[in-house]
């Protein structure tokens, strides 16, 4: 017990809620991955033991970041330009896949840009919200813009959704950071202009002009027709739904959840994880319905709102501006995450590639994930002194004897006076014998 209060520092429930992720994370991945093991390699265990090693290294990177104090965060800021310039750089150097280049490659290691600089960006504006009296609001405002606008437009054009995702999380946080109203009203509107603008020439741009436009433009221009119109997508008004290229990955997820019911099939019983291309990614929701049924499903939307509750708990009990914007920042874009990767499965919103945090099959993201939790945790200790009782006892005892060290001292002579006194009745108690 003492091992493990002082190797697991910090809010002990977010510690529990980490360590059902991985557990789910673990029993999922390697049920849904075994359809990868049929079709293109010979080592069963390979999937797993790929995916357990990632959670590894993350849960080492937890145990760093969260003995860090909180104040030392705001070097990450350095990683934003870094993370533009790769971005810059991928479209014309990266590694395509899934009609996108959205990853790069260093000494062999493949990495996601876009995930490096949703971090870096989110510890910048928590830094700048936090600097009010050295920045005037309109200062403060301008900046944020200005960087959060460049991070996202980078990031669109192979990531539409992580895009749309981290501005929306950056405008949460200046209206949590009470940035003035009538300003993020006018962003807004413009946002809100720019979004039916775009969906517009999504439904409505031909296909004699989308062949000169970038394939990522095709894309989503399919995804947006096969939601918002499912007839042209094979399904007939009161027939039998006709599953096409078109709709494939949508339908097979609605017929894993058809199949969970209530307590599911459990782990290892899924039927749908041979059709799902991406079952233990984009879908991996869909399987977690099917084996563990609604009950497991439920649990696992628990589990994320649990953390942002948490994280806003946290945040209450922080005193430093800094530390509050950051854990909110860090628990918003996990959970906002979540929810789009659950909310695709049961088919609420288009296809979007985003994969569930922390459970779904992934590296980049799974680290990344890793270490918003490991900043979540530091917070909560360094700022919001959750899980260090221990040390507080310790230092209340410490400055109790600095402030009156004679009380210690009377203590001490009481204790050699009582042992001189028992050796002076045990002489006269002898010399009585004699």
């Amino acid at each position: 017990m003492d091992l493990a209060s002082k190797l697991f520092r910090g809010d002990r429930v977010i510690w529990v809620i980490f360590m059902f992720l991985c557990l789910i994370s673990v029993v999922e991945v390697f049920s849904a991955t075994s359809t990868l093991t049929y079709k293109g390699t010979a080592n069963h265990w390979g999937p797993i033991v790929r995916h357990a090693t990632f959670l590894l290294g993350g849960f080492v990177l937890i145990l760093l970041i969260h003995n860090v104090p909180y104040r030392f965060f705001p070097i990450l800021i350095l990683l934003l330009p870094v993370s533009i310039g790769m971005l810059i750089l991928t479209p014309f150097i990266g590694i395509g896949a899934n009609d996108a280049h959205r990853w790069m490659e260093l000494f062999g290691i493949q990495f996601q840009p876009s995930e490096f600089a949703k971090l870096s960006l989110l510890v910048f504006v928590s830094f700048m919200l936090s600097k009010r009296s050295r920045f005037s609001e309109d200062q403060i405002f301008k900046y944020i813009l200005i960087v959060a606008a460049v991070t996202c437009l980078l990031i669109l054009p192979e990531n539409f959704s992580t895009a749309l995702m981290l501005f929306g999380i950056v405008f949460m946080l200046m209206f949590i950071g009470q940035v003035p109203f009538l300003k993020l009203l006018k962003l807004g509107g413009v946002l809100l202009l720019a979004g039916v603008l775009f969906i517009v020439l999504l439904r409505f741009t031909p296909e004699d002009v989308t062949k000169y436009l970038p394939d990522r433009f095709s894309t989503w221009q399919a995804r947006m027709e096969r939601f918002f119109e499912p007839q042209e997508a094979g399904v007939e008004q009161h027939a039998i739904p006709k599953i096409t290229d078109d709709n494939y990955q949508v339908y097979h997820a609605k017929i894993a959840i058809a199949r969970g019911g209530v307590f599911g099939k459990l782990p290892g019983h899924s039927l749908q994880r041979d059709f799902l291309p991406q079952a233990y990614s984009d879908f991996i929701y869909a399987i977690i319905i099917e084996e563990l049924g609604m009950v497991g499903g439920l649990f696992v939307l628990l589990l994320y709102v649990m953390l942002l509750v948490r994280a806003g708990m946290i945040a209450r009990r922080c005193e430093k501006p800094f530390a509050k914007y950051l854990v909110l920042g860090c628990g918003l874009v996990i959970v906002v995450q979540a929810f789009a990767n659950m909310a695709v499965a049961v088919d609420l919103i288009p296809v979007t590639g985003q994969p569930l945090p922390l459970v779904s099959r992934g590296g980049t993201s799974t680290l990344i994930t890793c270490i918003y939790f490991g900043v979540v945790l530091s917070i909560s200790r360094f700022g919001a002194g959750m899980g260090n009782e221990e040390e507080e006892r310790i230092e209340e005892e410490t400055e109790q004897i600095e402030e009156d060290p004679q009380e210690g001292n009377e203590e001490a002579e009481a204790e050699e006076l009582a042992v001189l006194l028992d050796v002076e009745e045990v002489e006269t108690i002898e010399e009585e014998k004699i």
